[in-house]
């Protein structure tokens, strides 16, 4: 596994060390090609924040903890990553790790819970072009938490959503 490290007078040696060495329990499930993207932050009063962000075959992984003690935010995002793996490995079989021989039954049977997401509504709407401003007026009239809408800038379809911060984020498609 790759490691990016992000951060402004954060990102020490020792951070970087534990960082790997946490992830590197998780080199079983991936296969050489997996880059993590650990991000430390610092906020006022004294919270730690440690996101990680792991990028393998196209599926995109992500964690964010955070505590008074960055070490710890670091183990718990890592634990949260391999919760999020064990969850979901049965869905992501064939981008995980080549497969590997097949394991006694009694092991693999009841293993991992299949998890089954039922779609119970449908929702049709027309989509008008609009500049994020906009986007943003309509997702508060509504009282959303997400708002999928035309860019008027670049003419993709674009998702805003509400961070947990309070602040926005926008998912804009790679051309």
């Amino acid at each position: 596994m790759k490691f990016v490290y992000v951060g402004k007078e954060v990102v020490s040696d020792s951070l970087k060390a534990r960082a790997e060495k946490k992830l590197s329990k998780l080199d079983r499930y991936f296969n050489r090609d997996a880059e993590a993207i650990i991000r430390f932050r610092q906020q006022r009063g004294g919270r730690n924040i440690a996101e990680i962000t792991v990028s393998v075959d196209g599926l995109m992984l992500r964690a964010e903890e955070n505590s008074n003690d960055m070490y710890l935010s670091i183990d718990r995002a890592v634990d949260k990553l391999e919760s999020q793996i064990r969850r979901y490995r049965t869905k992501m079989g064939k981008r995980l790790r080549d497969p590997r021989p097949e394991a006694p039954e009694e092991i693999v049977e009841g293993a991992f819970e299949e998890v089954n997401y039922d779609v119970v509504r449908t929702k049709k709407f027309s989509v008008k072009p609009m500049d994020v401003d906009d986007a943003i007026t309509q997702m508060e009239l509504l009282g959303h938490n997400f708002f999928m809408f035309m860019n008027a800038e670049n003419d993709s379809i674009n998702v805003l959503y509400r961070r947990n911060d309070g602040s926005y984020g926008l998912l804009v498609p790679e051309k």
